[in-house]
């Protein structure tokens, strides 16, 4: 068995550093908007530490077992020799995630070696064999449905766009577990007749988004059909979403926003701006407010859940905004404002955060 990695919070990544983020650049967009923030250099060299560090901390773990017997008592590692880390299974999915996408937009940065190595060490075929032993287990056909396996194909999506030299392998050492997964949600989507609108883990439109992006990437038309189609199925006569309900005391997801960032993948430009002046009405009015979640204890692992919802606005609202940007351009401060509220609070901050925020944080500043 592995040692357990220890945990050290890195209370310097955000002090002496007074621009973190950047933006596009430094003047108005012409139609007199703010730029969406991006991610720099220096910040993606501080934000990799979290990653770097959780996806070898086997302890504290949530293993989500279903136990059939004493022989399913293992450790975390002999469980998931590949993704044993970052406290789930899915966080230490997307922390590799986060790897894979950083080094791949700053092939230059300091950590780059250490950060590849670390995806070799835990990506070959042996460990993803293991993998795949516990995902046939008669006991673990659920298992992270759907959110876990939409983090798995995002992570396959981002090493089959990635050109170095070591991506192909490691994407071909993934591919039976990628295959299962695939198929999984190709049995499983047609029979959810009711979609999951919460803001958690089982939101059946945040998944679905990641798993149309993977389709997409892919060339994988018959996958990116059954989502297209679901997505209608589930939202397309769906009208006013009551957003100021929002948020819950734990969400990390936006549920009218979530539903949103689908619908705008699945339906064409002029279908997509009919469909939200009936869904979410209030977002085209230029005085349009919504506040950052607030975090009251960043020890408790679920109300920090609300940092993550910050994170996953912006993201949502940045791509609203580009669908129109004379129409929603103005929630593009409005995502910034998010991203802004939470982004200091990240590292120095206790473990329950730090393994899982760092992904949420880069999906909202490096996605298109």
């Amino acid at each position: 068995m592995k040692k357990v990695a220890l945990f050290v919070p890195f209370l310097f990544l955000f002090t002496g550093c007074k621009e973190p983020l950047r933006e596009s650049s430094n003047e108005l967009t012409p139609l007199g908007l703010p730029d969406r923030l991006t991610l720099s250099q220096d910040e993606a060299d501080r934000l990799v530490q979290l990653p770097l560090a959780c996806i070898d901390t086997e302890y504290p773990n949530k293993l989500n077992q279903v136990i059939g017997n004493d022989d399913y008592l293992k450790s975390p590692d002999e469980l998931h020799p590949a993704f044993y880390g970052c406290f789930d299974w899915h966080s230490a999915v997307h922390g590799h995630w986060s790897l894979v996408r950083m080094v791949k937009m700053f092939p230059e940065m300091k950590e780059a070696n250490k950060m590849i190595e670390g995806l070799k060490k835990h990506l070959t075929k042996e460990n993803i064999q293991g993998e795949i032993l516990y995902f046939q287990d008669e006991l673990s056909q659920g298992f992270e449905r759907m959110y876990g396996w939409a983090w798995l194909l995002k992570l396959a999506g981002e090493l089959h766009t990635w050109d170095h030299p070591e991506a192909q392998l490691m994407e071909e050492n993934m591919a039976p577990l990628t295959n299962i997964i695939v198929d999984r949600c190709v049995t499983f989507l047609p029979k959810l007749h009711y979609p999951i609108r919460v803001g958690t883990h089982t939101n059946t439109a945040f998944a679905m988004c990641m798993i149309y992006d993977y389709a997409e990437k892919t060339n994988n038309i018959s996958l990116k059909k059954i989502v297209s189609d679901r997505a209608r199925h589930f939202y397309i006569d769906d009208t006013n979403c009551p957003l100021e309900w929002e948020p819950s005391g734990y969400d990390f997801l936006s549920p009218c926003l979530e539903e949103v960032n689908i619908m705008r993948r699945v339906l064409s430009k002029d279908a997509f701006a009919t469909w939200l002046d009936k869904f979410l009405p209030k977002l085209s009015d230029s005085s349009f407010t919504l506040s950052p979640g607030i975090v009251a204890d960043r020890n408790d692992g679920h109300l920090v859940h609300l940092d993550g919802l910050n994170f996953s606005r912006a993201w949502c609202l940045y791509g609203i905004a580009a669908s129109s940007p004379d129409k929603y351009g103005h929630l593009i401060a409005i995502g910034n404002e998010h991203i802004k509220h939470s982004l200091p609070n990240l590292v120095g901050d206790s473990y329950e955060g730090g393994h899982w925020l760092a992904s949420f944080a880069l999906l909202s500043l490096s996605e298109e």
